[in-house]
């Protein structure tokens, strides 16, 4: 696998990508059905066989990182852009608001091989010594090596009960020793009232 161009060119075998991948290839590609119970990433990530060079690229997330499997890696499944289908050791969700699964991130697990990510913005890359602690909004996370983060959210108010949206200011917690990928954070989504919810509220 090489990265050229801001695509990650793979040769013929057998791969675990994001949908609509690989975006260009030789030969015949085929999509098979992936086997197994609770595969809980089956509806994120394609499993498919490629007879010859292909190549893989977002357009929507043009950034890549390639993250060497040498110790087991968590990746968000919804940035992974391709990966050797052997590497494959399962998937999770990783609760970001405690005891529930709302806003939980979707996580798949490799342990050999590599790992292609792509995302919206660049990369960087983070060691957490042991005993530290590294807090990271949840739509930054990438991927991490180590015990899966927990996840932190303060005291729920009024309006996000009311509105039709997430806690704010929710929070992975990570623990060293650990290495965490990261890109950068969305700005929040600020909430406008409409003419009739300032009626309501009284603005």
């Amino acid at each position: 696998m090489t990265i050229t161009g801001g695509f990650a060119e793979i040769g013929a075998g057998s791969w675990l990508t994001g949908h609509g991948q690989p975006a260009a290839f030789f030969g015949k590609t085929v999509r098979r059905r992936r086997k197994g119970w609770m595969v809980r990433d089956r509806g994120i990530l394609d499993l498919v066989e490629t007879g010859g060079d292909a190549k893989c690229a977002c357009q929507t997330r043009p950034f890549l990182t390639h993250i060497p499997c040498a110790a087991p890696v968590s990746a968000v499944s919804a940035k992974v852009l391709v990966a050797p289908a052997a590497a494959w050791t399962g998937a999770q969700n990783v609760k970001t608001v405690p005891m529930s699964l709302a806003k939980s991130i979707c996580v798949t697990k490799f342990e050999s091989e590599w790992v292609v990510m792509a995302t919206k913005g660049r990369t960087m890359r983070i060691q957490v010594a042991e005993g530290e602690t590294l807090s990271v909004r949840p739509e930054a996370a990438v991927a991490w090596t180590g015990a899966a983060p927990t996840g932190f959210c303060p005291r729920l108010g009024l309006l996000d009960i009311l509105l039709p949206r997430g806690p704010k200011d929710l929070l992975l917690t990570f623990y060293g020793p650990a290495i965490v990928w990261i890109e950068g954070a969305a700005e929040p989504q600020s909430f406008k009232p409409s003419t009739v919810n300032r009626r309501c509220y009284g603005v």
